[in-house]
């Protein structure tokens, strides 16, 4: 029977020894076999080192901003889901905000109910034994839906007339408010004099609102979202 040959271990690993001394850095196109198979095998390891670890990186970053779409998402998804359980409350609700708006409309006059208002201010300091010393109406300032007119009031009377004067003005069914309001003592200390600033507000017609729109989108900065 044929006999395996033996290797020389000894005399194999002085040989691949033998391959590593001497080895010139600077040129090696020079080096054995072995020597240049092994920095192949590292520098292809260092290669798909980096590349996973770049791979991961990247994955990190993806898996992050999933997430936090995800987090969004639920949110919104809650958020939703609230709103269509609670749709008929919701409409209810819209609906009782509407008759609300509706309402105080009401309590603002038209433009052509603006002089009957002037009037209805007047008579409710003529009511109260008031002298006017000051009735002016200022200039209007017109706002998207709604449009307030100042009035500059000095007034003289009694204390409780004026007070009450005051409360007349809170009462009455149009919405007007006093402002900057002023009390003292006449000169010749029989009275008081009240100097106020009374606004009153009218909604505006529609052409007026479309006019203002209209403006307000000349006026916008270019680039802004309308």
């Amino acid at each position: 029977m044929a006999t395996a040959p033996s290797i020389d271990t000894a005399a194999l690993k002085e040989h691949i020894a033998s391959q590593f001394r001497g080895l010139n850095p600077n040129d090696p196109a020079s080096w054995p076999l072995i020597p240049k198979l092994l920095v192949c095998l590292a520098v292809i390891a260092g290669i798909v080192i980096a590349l996973w670890f770049v791979w991961l990186t990247s994955s990190a970053e993806e898996l992050e901003t999933a997430q936090k779409k995800e987090m969004v998402l639920r949110e919104d998804y809650r958020k939703k889901l609230t709103q269509a359980v609670n749709l008929d409350a919701l409409r209810k609700q819209r609906e009782q905000v509407q008759q609300y708006v509706t309402q105080l409309e009401k309590q603002l006059p038209s433009k052509a109910e603006m002089d009957a208002l002037l009037s209805d201010i007047n008579q409710a300091g003529l009511g109260r034994s008031l002298t006017f010393d000051l009735f002016r109406p200022g200039q209007v300032s017109v706002k998207e839906y709604y449009a307030e007119l100042p009035i500059s009031v000095r007034v003289q009377g009694r204390y409780n007339d004026i007070g009450a004067f005051a409360s007349d003005i809170a009462h009455l069914s149009r919405i007007v408010t006093l402002n900057n309001l002023d009390i003292q003592q006449t000169k010749d200390g029989n009275a008081l004099a009240l100097d106020a600033t009374a606004k009153t507000f009218r909604y505006l017609d529609p052409e007026e609102v479309a006019a203002q729109r209209k403006a307000t989108s000349k006026n916008a900065p270019k680039g802004a979202k309308k």
